[in-house]
Parts: C-alpha cells; structure tokens; sequence
C-alpha cells in the first residue's frame, strides 16, 4: 500500500519535537515532576528548625561529656539539615520555567544538591571511622550519663523532625533523602543512648567509640544511597525498577508495531522519566493512532507520560522479518542505532 508521507513524524508529549511535520501533545496538568512549589516548605522549615537547636546543643554537650558518639550524631544532624536547605533552594529552582537553553529549567538542581549531600556524608564517615578506631586504642573518659540523657532527647527530636518531613512532598530525591537521613539519625541515637547507660552501668569508655561506629556506617550507608542514585540520574541510566529491554518488547506487542528501536529511558529528575524511541508502523495503518496506542500503554502500565516517539512506517519489506531487505531497511532507519531492536511477533 502506498502512501503519501513516508518521512517519520516526531510526537514530543513536550512539544520540543525534532523538526518533523507533526507532534502529538499529551497533557500533563496536575502532574507534579521532583521538587515543586507544591511541596509544603512549612514542614520542612519546621524540621530544619529542630534539627539546628538540637545540634548545636548536642555539640557543646558532647565536647563537655567527651562523647564522639554524641559528636559524630551531631555531624550527621548537619548533613541532615543541609539537605533540608538544598532540598528547600532547589524547590525554588526547580520552579522557575524553562527558558533559553536550559530547556527543562533548573528541574536537576535538587540532583546536584542531593549528590553534594551524599558525598558530604561519606566524607564525614570516614572522619567518624578514623577518629573512633582512634579512641578504641586510647579511649577518654566519657560522662556516661550526660551522653544518655542527651541521646533521648535526641530520640524525640528525630521523631518529631521525621513526622513533619513526612507530610511534605516527598517524590523528591532531597525530601526523600532527608526523610531517610532523620531516620537514620533516630537509630543512631539510640545507639549513642545504649553506649552512654553502658558507660555510666559499666564505666566501659570504649563504648562511646563503638557506638561512633555504628552512627558512621549508616552515615557511609545513606551517603553511598545519595550518590548512587543522583550518579544514576547524571548518566541518563533508566530509572531504577524499568528495564528497557522489557519495555521495548511490551511496546513492540501494541498491535500495529512492527519495531522498536533506539529505545531510551531515563530520569530527567525525581518523579520525571521520559523516554524516546524509533517506531516502524504496518504500511496499512494509521501511524498517529498507533503513537497514541502506544503513549497510553506507556502512561498505564509504566507511569512515562513525557514521551517523544519518532513514528514511520515500515515499508513491505520490511515487514518480512529477517530478510535481506530488511537489514538493508534498518540499516537505512538510523545511521547510528543504540540498543537492541525490538520486532513484533504478531
């Protein structure tokens, strides 16, 4: 069957199409993409407002008391109230339109901040590491009961700070880090809080220096998190949980399709995928109703709303699968194709 426009058409949900004659927009409104001004920066103002009071008492005590634990907690308590402003700036950020050559806006601002956050904290665990392997071999005295009490108070401080966090928007990588971060920080007081009855029961001083220990690897824990994740996003990896492969063949399922081809999926920032591909359509069908059949299937079963497929269709010969013509086809679809092409069955 022949037709009149054999030249591909570029659907962009975006409108930021490729030059192409037509675009197909999906509609977004309502949909929230990583931070936003949505988010209710109340909750995180009031977090962050408990974090830093008790830190900073938490830092005078533990130089009083001798206490790395109570310190080291500290040290965690810092990175944790950075991510709150990191996570705060970038809402800001991440809010201002796209315009000139930032053609998402500053939306990977609170990638930045989170990878800032993540490294913060594996250097501060290895400071903590070094520092309580030193006082294992020579331990100060630590006033024990100074230590626990503290470490209470340190307890509801992060329950509090956690439940408030846990009412704002946490679809970004900051909130949620920061969430997780509080978390952690609970855990670690009540490691601090074991090690100070320990001492004032006991008068074993090392254990001040092992709960450090323990507080240091779940800080090494939540940084290596960050950085993994914000690393992920920069190298345009797929979003954790989608596998290209398994969706190219799902797609390639959507009757109509005869291949899908330089398939990519990645993370623009948090709660934002996006994807595009090369689509060959069946000569005899309408190409924009199968962009369309594919667009829904991408929104319903994988939640990609942001989407720029590319839609030609796919001559006779190439219908014939794994014949001559259609490599000599394929070859002449993509100068430079990336992945694995993904044929139809049917």
């Amino acid at each position: 069957m022949s037709h009149d426009h054999e030249h591909g058409h570029a659907h962009d949900d975006h409108g930021n199409g490729t030059g192409h004659d037509h675009a197909g927009h999906g509609g977004h409104a309502g949909h929230s993409h990583g931070v936003s001004a949505d988010a209710d920066r109340r909750y995180l103002i009031g977090a962050l407002s408990l974090i830093a009071a008790f830190m900073v008492g938490e830092v005078t005590v533990g130089f009083l008391a001798h206490s790395l634990a109570l310190i080291s907690d500290a040290g965690h308590m810092l990175t944790d109230a950075a991510s709150i402003v990191l996570a705060l700036i970038a809402m800001r950020l991440a809010a201002r339109p796209a315009r000139g050559s930032l053609t998402y806006g500053l939306k990977r601002a609170e990638i930045l901040s989170a990878q800032a956050n993540g490294i913060t904290l594996l250097a501060l665990s290895a400071l903590f590491f070094y520092e309580a392997i030193r006082r294992l071999i020579s331990p100060p005295d630590v006033a024990g009961g100074v230590v626990l009490v503290t470490a209470l108070v340190g307890i509801v401080v992060n329950i509090a700070a956690a439940w408030l966090i846990s009412r704002a928007n946490r679809t970004s990588l900051n909130v949620e880090g920061a969430y997780q971060h509080i978390l952690n920080d609970a855990w670690a007081f009540i490691a601090t809080a074991v090690s100070g009855l320990v001492v004032l029961l006991t008068g074993f001083d090392r254990a001040d220096a092992v709960a450090t220990l323990v507080v240091a690897t779940l800080m090494l824990r939540a940084g290596y998190g960050l950085v993994r994740e914000s690393g992920r996003i920069f190298l345009e990896a797929a979003p954790t949980g989608l596998a290209p492969d398994a969706v190219g063949a799902r797609l390639a399922a959507v009757p109509g399709v005869v291949e899908i081809h330089d398939l990519h999926i990645w993370t623009i920032t948090s709660g934002y995928p996006a994807l595009s591909a090369h689509v060959l359509v069946r000569d005899d069908l309408d190409c924009h109703a199968v962009r369309v059949a594919l667009e829904h299937e991408l929104r319903e079963r994988y939640e990609i709303d942001h989407t720029t497929l590319q839609v030609d269709h796919a001559s006779p010969e190439t219908l014939q699968l794994g014949s001559a013509p259609a490599r000599a086809q394929d070859a002449a679809h993509c100068r430079d194709p990336h992945g694995s092409p993904h044929r139809a069955a049917h």
